[in-house]
């Protein structure tokens, strides 16, 4: 069954978001980045069609999106200070930190101590992310394929396996986030984005 497409700015696609979230459902929608499909954090059934509908191996942990600093202690065991400097700094926007796992998330979401977490800075994204909580999301995109920018590439890719693709037009960015592990004070990009080393340490200085 192909995936009902609605245009964010309906008045009911917000809320038909928010309900197929809390069925179990996999929806897509934009980001600043690229366009992500996304299920519940703690619902370990929808993390697993996430790896399913990617073909994402499981070795490969789900990154979290946040629609506010308040949910970060619902994901994360600890923050350090530089990660706190680091969020006031860059959240919302494209920057993920590897933070220590919650316990109280599924062992699904990912294989090791820790998660990506991260806070978009897209008006759709926020507004699913306040009314749903954390949210396990990744690329709208088949593994090893280009990432989705607009609806219209996530429902070639993917289409018939979502519940519904929230429509925001093209994202503003079409770069995935920079991802940074924080270990005291020193900052390991794991994976190159939009956001440059030197931007992290001089927000540190």
């Amino acid at each position: 069954m192909t995936a009902q497409v609605i245009r964010a700015d309906q008045k009911e696609a917000l809320d038909l978001a928010v309900r197929l979230i809390q069925n179990g459902d996999v929806i897509a929608f934009p980001t600043d980045t690229v366009y992500g499909i996304a299920a519940g954090a703690f619902n370990p059934e929808g993390i697993l069609r996430l790896y399913e509908i990617k073909g994402r191996e499981r070795l490969k942990a789900i990154p979290i999106l946040i629609g506010s600093l308040e949910q970060l202690p619902l994901v994360t065991a600890s923050v350090s200070g530089t990660a706190r400097r680091l969020t006031s700094a860059f959240w919302p926007g494209a920057l993920t930190l590897i933070l220590p796992k919650n316990s109280r998330l599924p062992a699904e979401i990912s294989p090791y101590p820790t998660v990506g977490v991260r806070m978009p800075d897209h008006p759709v994204a926020l507004a699913i992310l306040k009314r749903t909580g954390p949210l396990a999301v990744t690329s709208a995109n088949l593994s090893g394929q280009k990432e989705a920018t607009n609806a219209d590439e996530v429902l070639a890719q993917l289409g018939d396996s979502l519940a519904a693709i929230i429509d925001g037009g093209a994202t503003p960015g079409g770069t995935p986030s920079t991802v940074v592990e924080v270990s005291g004070d020193e900052l390991k990009i794991l994976r190159p984005g939009p956001l440059s080393l030197d931007q992290l340490q001089h927000a540190l200085w």
